[in-house]
């Protein structure tokens, strides 16, 4: 049991670093971060514009921190270094690039199974987020135009025709972003916005008024199609547009595959199981963070996460 970990946390996102930093400064001693990619908080790094705000209080939801560690409204550049600089000040043992294969349970301890070897713990968190797996149409993309089809920024070039789909807050930012050296048009199925944050539904109204940006609402998309090497998306009034580039913001899917891999009991939706301590079936293995959430929850309950899964862990050993 020496070379056993009290706490592995799977996930470098806020969810992740919460336990991880509440772990250390409620003196728990061998704590372990694990994260698929090459540095923690990914999905803020991939899916979230430059110079995004990032608020403590999301979508309205006021949020009393709880624990040790504390969070200010700020952007996404300051939130990054400000996680980074928690890792650093606590002395995180992190890896990177690791990525967990499977968990399971032998007895009172866990086996961490990942592609940079294995570790055992008395306890895991996991703290994967739902944007490692972007939500992705019901209708079939044809092979020829997925290229031109994508759920981040991370392709786009100047002076595109492009179509963002969804209507909540990454929508309308990216839409906005790319507005500056692109011809845009914002689709949602809704006929008006009202998932976005006061701020972002200002500043999409006031694009839309300026005609920086077109708004295609009310309408659901049934297919894309090639059309001479471009994307041809049809709509369920019987209109069809053309854009050089698609990109999809519709929010994140629950791991479903992952956290079987980890025995982890699933509801009839697909949705972890787990009690007020935010413990699974499994004695001693914990749901933190953005997959806590049905329709998605704030950095600062996140946070909230760590410090009572912790507490709870202190607790009763």
């Amino acid at each position: 049991m020496n070379n056993t970990y009290d706490i592995v946390i799977i996930g470098g996102g806020p969810g992740g670093i919460g336990v991880s930093v509440e772990a250390k400064i409620l003196g728990v001693e061998k704590v372990l971060l694990i994260e698929k990619s090459d540095n923690h908080s990914g999905t803020i790094r991939k899916f979230y514009k430059d110079q995004k705000r990032v608020d403590k209080d999301w979508q309205g939801q006021k949020v009393e921190l709880e624990g040790n560690v504390e969070f200010f409204d700020g952007t996404k550049e300051t939130t990054i270094d400000y996680f980074e600089q928690l890792l650093d000040t606590h002395q995180i043992e992190a890896r990177f690039n690791c990525e967990v294969e499977k968990v399971i349970k032998n007895d009172k301890v866990f086996t961490v199974n990942t592609n940079c070897g294995t570790v055992e713990a008395k306890n895991v968190i996991i703290a994967v987020g739902r944007m490692g797996k972007p939500n992705k149409p019901s209708y079939d993309i044809p092979p020829s135009i997925r290229q031109a089809v994508n759920y981040n920024l991370d392709k786009c070039s100047n002076a595109e025709n492009i179509m963002v789909v969804g209507g909540g807050d990454s929508a309308v930012e990216y839409a906005c972003e790319l507005s500056s050296s692109n011809s845009v048009t914002l689709s949602y199925r809704g006929r008006s916005l009202t998932r976005p944050n006061p701020t972002n539904v200002a500043m999409f109204e006031n694009f839309l008024n300026e005609n920086k940006i077109n708004a295609k609402l009310g309408v659901n998309i049934e297919s894309l199609e090639n059309e001479k090497g471009k994307i041809k998306v049809n709509f369920d009034d019987a209109s069809s547009q053309i854009f050089d580039r698609v990109i999809y913001a519709i929010g994140g899917t629950t791991p479903i595959d992952f956290l079987k891999k980890c025995s982890v009991d699933l509801d009839d939706s697909g949705e972890p199981i787990f009690d007020k301590n935010y413990e699974t079936k499994t004695k001693g293995m914990f749901i933190a963070g953005d997959i806590a959430f049905k329709s998605g929850g704030s950095i600062a309950i996140a946070l909230n996460h760590g410090y009572r899964i912790v507490s709870y862990i202190m607790n009763r050993a």
